[in-house]
């Protein structure tokens, strides 16, 4: 007797759509991006680039008119979180998207810092 499959007929694509999109990659080599970086098209029009793949050309018109965390990308296009960092990564490499990751922890002020800028204000 055969076995049933694990899915619905239809919807193996589903399962293997996220590896063929990446080509297989899990991350990007180059790039990180956190979950709240933001990312806008650098151009307003898709003149001057070679053909993109559909999500990739989904992102840069997601993108177009205002800064989108890639969160949200995700979200809008149904794709894992790790797809659209993967698919980010080409698109900065490519100069096709700006990003805005936000503050590391190295960024932080130092106490120092703040401690001087507060003894200014104080001597307003």
């Amino acid at each position: 007797m055969p076995e049933a499959p694990w899915f619905e007929e239809g919807q193996a694509g589903r399962h293997v759509r996220p590896y063929a999109i990446t080509g297989g990659r899990t991350r990007h080599s180059q790039h990180s991006f956190a979950l709240i970086t933001l990312v806008v098209t650098r151009s307003p029009d898709d003149a001057g680039h070679e053909p993109l793949e559909p999500e990739a050309a989904e992102i840069l018109a997601l993108c177009r008119d205002r800064a989108v965390a890639v969160a949200e990308i995700a979200a809008h296009l149904d794709l894992p979180v790790s797809v659209v960092k993967i698919l980010c990564g080409d698109l900065l490499n490519a100069a096709l998207i700006l990003v805005q990751a936000p503050p590391s922890e190295t960024d932080k002020p130092s106490v120092e810092l703040i401690e001087r800028v507060m003894d200014a204000i104080r001597q307003l």
